[in-house]
C-alpha cells in the first residue's frame, strides 16, 4: 500500500469513526431529559443521578450497538437497573446517617431537564413529598412505579426494562401504589394555593410572628431536618404545629443575620433561606390548605446548586 493510499484510508477511518461518534451523542442528547428524569426520581439525588446519567453515556458510546433497535428503551434500561444498584448501596449508607434524610431538591425555574412534567402524575413524581414517600418502596417497586406514573412506559415494556414478566410487573406496581397512596393524596393542592401558603409563611417568619406561623400549620405537621450530620439540625422528626412553630422562630431568631428568597424547587414554590453565611433550603408539603409536611435541607452536599448566586 503507498503511503498516499495509506493516508487516505487512514483519514476515511478517522471521518467515519468521528462521524459514528457524533451520531452516538445526538442519539443520546435526544433522551437525555428522560434519563435524567428516571434516574432523579428513583434516587432522589440530583448528583446521583447525573452520575448514573454519565455512565450510560460511557457504555453507550462503548459498546456495540449494531443490533440496538430502539435507543430509547436500551438507554432506559440502563439508567434503571444501574439506578436500582446504586439505590441499594444508597439505603445501606443511609442507615449510618445521622438524623432523617430528605431528597436533594432541584431548582426547576432553571430549565434543569427532569423528563416530561405535563400531566398531574408527572408533576406529583417529581414533587419532594412523593420522592421522599417513595423511599418507602423497594428498589424494584420504586423503578416500577416510577416508569408506569412519570413516564407512563407500558407494563410489558417495564416488565423487559427489569427482567420481569408482565404480570409481576402489575403486582409490583400495585403494591407500591398501595404503599404510598395514602400521603400521595394528602399532599396535593393547586399551585397558586401553595404560592400563597409559603408567601403567607414567609411574612410570618421575617417578623417572627409564632402565632400566625403556628395557624398555617396542619395539627399534625411534621419537620424533616436533614443535616448530613454536618451542621447543626433536629436529629429526629419534629411533630405538631406548637413545635414546629417553636423550632422555626427559635431557629431563625438565633441568627443576626437572615434572609429569605421564594424559589421554585421540584415545581412548587419553596424558601431558599440564609441563616448567618450558610444558604439553606425549607420545602412545603400542603394539604387542606395548610402546611402538613416541612422538609428543611441544611445538608452541604445537596445544597452546592441551591446557593443564589447573587
Amino acid at each position: 500500500m503507498s503511503i498516499s493510499t495509506a493516508t487516505a484510508t487512514a483519514t476515511a477511518t478517522a471521518t467515519a469513526t468521528a462521524t459514528a461518534t457524533a451520531t452516538d451523542a445526538t442519539a443520546f442528547e435526544q433522551h437525555r431529559g428522560m434519563l435524567l428524569g428516571v434516574a432523579y426520581r428513583m434516587l432522589g439525588s440530583f448528583a446521583d443521578a447525573e452520575d448514573v446519567v454519565q455512565e450510560a453515556w460511557l457504555r453507550w458510546s462503548a459498546d456495540d450497538r449494531s443490533d440496538v433497535e430502539a435507543p430509547r428503551r436500551f438507554l432506559v434500561t440502563v439508567v434503571t437497573r444501574l439506578s436500582i444498584d446504586r439505590m441499594r448501596l444508597a439505603y445501606r449508607q443511609r442507615e449510618t446517617q445521622v438524623g432523617p434524610w430528605l431528597p436533594e431538591p432541584v431548582l426547576t425555574d432553571e430549565g434543569r431537564p427532569l423528563g416530561p412534567a405535563e400531566t398531574a402524575a408527572q408533576r406529583e413524581t417529581l414533587s419532594l413529598a412523593m420522592l421522599r414517600l417513595l423511599q418507602r418502596l423497594s428498589a424494584p417497586e420504586r423503578a416500577v412505579f416510577v416508569l408506569r406514573e412519570a413516564f407512563d412506559l407500558p407494563y410489558e415494556e417495564i416488565g423487559g426494562i427489569l427482567g420481569l414478566g408482565e404480570a409481576h410487573a402489575r403486582q409490583l406496581y400495585r403494591r407500591g401504589s398501595a404503599r404510598v397512596a395514602g400521603g400521595h393524596d394528602r399532599f396535593t393542592t393547586a399551585p397558586g394555593k401553595h404560592r400563597e401558603l409559603v408567601e403567607k409563611f414567609l411574612a410570618a417568619a421575617r417578623t417572627g410572628d409564632r402565632a400566625t406561623l403556628e395557624g398555617l400549620l396542619a395539627q399534625d405537621v411534621t419537620l424533616w431536618s436533614d443535616s448530613g450530620g454536618k451542621v447543626s439540625a433536629a436529629l429526629r422528626p419534629v411533630h405538631g404545629a406548637g413545635r414546629v412553630a417553636r423550632l422555626l422562630i427559635g431557629t431563625i431568631a438565633k441568627q443576626s443575620s437572615v434572609d429569605f428568597r421564594i424559589a421554585e424547587f421540584n415545581g412548587q414554590s419553596g424558601l431558599q433561606v440564609r441563616l448567618g453565611a450558610r444558604w439553606q433550603v425549607c420545602a412545603f408539603e400542603i394539604a387542606d390548605d395548610r402546611v402538613a409536611g416541612v422538609q428543611w435541607m441544611a445538608n452541604p452536599d445537596k445544597l452546592a446548586l441551591l446557593t443564589p448566586k447573587d
